[in-house]
Parts: C-alpha cells; sequence; structure tokens
C-alpha cells in the first residue's frame, strides 16, 4: 500500500520542520515541504499529493487563495488549514472559498491533526469507491433495461414464500 503523500505549506522553516517530523515519524506519511504557495502550486503539478496542509499569512499568495485553486486544479487533494489567525473571517473565507475540510490555530495538537487527517482520507476514499458504486450500478440498470426491450419479461421473476427464485422448466 502506497503512503498518503502530505503537502505543507508555511513560510516558516521551523514550523515544516515541526509537522514533518510529527507526520512521519506518527503516522509514516510522506511530506513535502514548500515555503510559498508558488511553490505548494508547482510540486502539486510534479506529484500526485494526497492531503495539503497550509498556513494563510504568507508572502504573495495567501493560504485561502492557495486552497481556492487547488480546490479547482486538485479537486481529489484533501485541505486543511493550520494558521496563527485566530479571526473568525479568515476560517470563513477558507472554509467557503477552499472548502476545506478542517481549519486549526496554531499552536495545533499533533493527535488532533493526526486523526483528521486520517479520518478525511478514509472519508475521500469511501466517496470515490461510492461515486465508481453508483456508477456501476448505473451501467448494470441501463444494460438489464436494454435486455427486456429486447427480451421482454427476461427481467421478471416469481418468488417463492421463502424468498428463493422459481425457475420455471418451460
Amino acid at each position: 500500500m502506497k503512503k498518503s503523500v502530505i503537502l505543507l505549506v508555511d513560510d516558516s522553516p521551523s514550523i515544516l520542520s515541526a509537522m514533518q517530523r510529527s507526520l512521519r515519524l506518527s503516522a509514516g506519511y510522506e511530506t513535502l515541504a514548500a515555503g510559498s504557495a508558488r511553490e505548494a502550486l508547482d510540486l502539486l503539478q510534479a506529484k500526485e499529493v494526497d492531503v495539503i496542509i497550509t498556513d494563510e499569512n504568507m508572502p504573495g499568495t495567501s493560504g485561502t487563495e492557495l486552497l481556492k485553486i487547488c480546490r479547482v486544479l486538485h479537486p481529489r487533494v484533501v485541505r486543511i488549514m493550520v494558521t496563527g489567525q485566530t479571526d473568525q473571517e479568515v476560517a470563513k473565507n477558507a472554509i467557503n472559498s477552499g472548502e476545506i475540510f478542517r481549519f486549526f490555530t496554531k499552536p495545533w495538537d499533533d493527535f488532533e491533526l493526526l486523526i483528521s487527517i486520517r479520518y478525511a482520507l478514509e472519508r475521500r476514499d469511501l466517496s470515490e469507491e461510492n461515486t465508481k458504486l453508483k456508477s456501476e450500478l448505473e451501467r448494470h440498470q441501463e444494460m438489464l433495461h436494454r435486455l427486456e426491450q429486447q427480451f421482454p419479461g427476461i427481467t421478471d421473476r416469481k418468488l417463492a414464500p421463502d424468498g428463493s427464485i422459481i425457475i420455471d422448466g418451460d
């Protein structure tokens, strides 16, 4: 099973280092680090990423803007913000425009962050599996519909009182 890849974006090297250490040691994730939104976008183009965790206040493009771009260009990537900003307006903008999964304030709780990442990845994978199964079901229903049109009655079935299917010997 491949390791999930987490992209960490913060203009503070010490924050990046602390997060990388926590994620690698505690959960075995592969981590990538970027010091700016531009660097992050380059990494997103070069490598398949499962989760992006970004700060809000960075030189140039803000974390919210980065997550908004990520949502459009890489919709499968789970988006999380970890920031020193406690302003509710920042959280509201990140949630609404970046459609983030979670919003954490610094200092973050490593355990809570790890649980959120695991839950987000499981939820994303289940959603993707659900989409595949729905598509397969629709394909099968269409096939049954075409068979019924070509051979009327082919999909009719008779059930016994115990629920088993009765097969006529005609």
